[in-house]
């Protein structure tokens, strides 16, 4: 019977041995596998297009018509690590503020509104010459990017929403809508049936 317990003894320490091994060698594929999938994470810092990129405006008279319009971006580029995007910046020259809408008349011309908007009752354009917005993280998933935006000379946070980005072409798409009173943007109307919504929205499309 001591013969027969032996060799069968010796075979479960065997059996034990090579079971240990391959549980090793299994946990070391997955570690290999793990660093070549943290080495294909690839940074990279993408300066955007400026020519094929801009922001387009639109604000409101509540219970009436919108005026809307385009902005060029004078500098920006993206950071990013494989598909997610993890920091950047772009800024906006607020001297190219130009209507696209057809709510003009004679007397209410589209320079009138440029003139005004870039005054202090709205944007004071010739001391603030520049918007920016600076991107402190992103959740692509849910479609938000979230930053800090500078208008006026005020920061705050904001969050862009629904985010697009198509990495074929390259072209990343958003929306954000501030509060221009959040701004010191505190115009109002003098007018009783011209109420000036509080609510901006940008467009935003960033060409990479």
């Amino acid at each position: 019977m001591k013969k027969l317990i032996q060799p069968i003894f010796g075979l479960a320490i065997a059996a034990m041995m090579i079971a240990c091994g391959g549980a090793e060698k299994k946990a070391e594929a997955t570690e290999v596998k793990e660093e070549m999938i943290e080495e294909e994470v690839v940074a990279k810092t993408m300066t955007i297009n400026l020519d094929d990129s801009k922001v387009i405006w639109t604000g409101s008279i509540i219970g009436g018509y919108s005026h809307n319009g385009t902005l060029a971006i004078s500098e920006g580029s993206i950071d990013m690590a494989g598909d997610d995007i993890t920091g950047g910046s772009f800024t906006i020259d607020m001297s190219t503020i130009t209507p696209t809408d057809s709510n003009y008349s004679e007397d209410h011309s589209s320079d009138m509104l440029i003139g005004h908007l870039s005054t202090g009752d709205f944007f004071l354009v010739d001391s603030f010459p520049t918007a920016t917005f600076v991107i402190k993280s992103s959740d692509l998933a849910a479609g938000t990017i979230t930053g800090d935006l500078t208008v006026k000379g005020t920061t705050k946070e904001e969050t862009i929403n629904e985010v697009s980005i198509d990495l074929a072409s390259g072209v990343a798409t958003g929306k954000l809508t501030f509060n221009r009173q959040d701004y010191d943007v505190t115009y109002v109307s003098s007018m009783k049936d011209m109420v000036l919504s509080d609510d901006i929205e940008l467009s935003i499309s960033l060409k990479m």
